[in-house]
């Protein structure tokens, strides 16, 4: 069990999201950093589909009354183990009794920590993942609180394998790390300004040239009116060439819209089901997790890329993340 002396800013229960029932007006919710996610729970034995804790810019503090294998993937929010540093990206065995904090965000702005069997919450249409404004999913449909209590699941033999090379290592520290991490290529960048690659939207050729270009050659701010649902950016004022009135249509994760005042808005996973704003652009896939490891006051530059190369390269990261799996499975099992 993990008991949560301190939630930190946002921290909620969130797995790869809730499918299926957009047509119903749900929201398909889920981890923001879905790179992240995966790799954590990757990294614990656990199925890479199982739910993690979403850590957003101030990290909770928790205690674990068990013997616990974690991992911590995604922005950098300074996590520390009875005072001693943790290192991101890798296996971490936890003995019972042991604190975990988080400190200042020094790079991204999401964290997320998997504990090997997963966290045991109902799941509500089919996930884990909290819908905060609905109230359903994760624990209790919130974010979590002072003195909640997290049940773990049963761990995998893979977990258990990954738990027994740790713990034989432990000797009289309170965590003991695995000496081996992960390729660099699955790590978000955590440039100033970072390069997203964006494909034309539906209703692109409805802007002026000049909106056009500036999409693809100014910078966009995060603004601080941002949250899950979608950032606000500022920047260059995009522009139609003439009003037109739309039916609303279907948005998804990276979806780039942009209202009256010119200025736009990337859905991100708590977005609507549909949008009624024109859509100059969508994200590719791969770049989702910079996207979303962005906070406010960051900005971003928009890349202009085919869906062609965009769908290439969303394979090329799948292949990586199938060889990771594998990789992990062979190197506890020598």
């Amino acid at each position: 069990m993990i008991t949560i002396a301190k939630p930190g800013l946002l921290t909620s229960v969130q797995d790869l999201g809730r499918y299926g029932y957009q047509k119903f007006g749900v929201i398909t919710s889920g981890v923001m950093d879905p790179v992240a996610h995966r790799v954590a729970n990757l990294l614990v034995g656990n199925d890479e589909k199982e739910a993690t804790l979403e850590l957003t810019l101030l990290g909770p503090d928790m205690e674990f009354s068990e013997d616990t294998l974690i991992s911590i993937c995604g922005g950098n929010l300074s996590p520390t183990i009875d005072g001693k540093s943790v290192k991101l990206w890798r296996s971490v065995w936890v003995k019972a009794g042991s604190r975990l904090r988080f400190g200042g965000c020094k790079t991204g702005c999401r964290a997320y920590l998997a504990v090997a069997g997963g966290f045991e919450v109902p799941e509500v249409m089919n996930s884990k993942s909290t819908y905060i404004r609905a109230g359903i999913g994760g624990f209790n449909g919130k974010a979590l609180q002072n003195e909640d209590e997290l049940e773990i699941g049963t761990p995998s033999e893979l977990s258990a394998n990954i738990s027994k090379i740790l713990a034989d290592q432990i000797e009289d520290k309170k965590f003991a790390e695995m000496q081996w991490t992960i390729s660099s290529e699955f790590t978000v960048s955590s440039a100033s300004k970072p390069d997203v690659r964006v494909m034309k939207g539906r209703q692109y050729d409805w802007f002026t040239t000049d909106s056009q270009m500036k999409l693809f050659t100014e910078p966009f701010e995060v603004t601080s009116q941002s949250d899950r649902m979608g950032y606000r950016l500022k920047g260059p004022e995009l522009s139609l060439e003439e009003e037109q009135e739309m039916l609303s249509e279907a948005v998804s994760f990276g979806t780039i819209q942009v209202p009256s005042e010119g200025n736009p808005i990337v859905l991100l996973a708590d977005r609507q089901t549909t949008g009624g704003y024109p859509k100059i652009g969508q994200i590719a896939t791969v770049d989702l997790s910079i996207m979303a490891q962005l906070k406010p006051g960051d900005t971003v530059q928009f890349v202009e890329v085919s869906h062609k190369v965009a769908q290439q390269l969303y394979l090329d990261r799948e292949k990586k993340i199938h060889q990771l799996k594998q990789g992990i499975s062979l190197k506890i099992r020598k």
